[in-house]
């Protein structure tokens, strides 16, 4: 097994999550989608956040 280290393990954690919840957000009722930008203080960048607003 690799050795992941925080970073990585997010990566891949989020890659997984999208993966996951894509076939449903190409599913989903037409929308406005929303994309907020967050400074997350434990990953020391910005981030992207997009939701669909009904």
């Amino acid at each position: 097994m690799p050795k992941l280290n925080r970073r990585a393990f997010l990566a891949v954690a989020a890659s997984g999550a999208v993966a996951r919840g894509l076939p449903k957000l190409a599913q989903a009722p037409v929308g406005k989608r929303v994309l907020t930008l967050v400074y997350d203080k434990s990953f020391g960048a910005m981030r992207a956040i997009d939701r669909v607003v009904r």
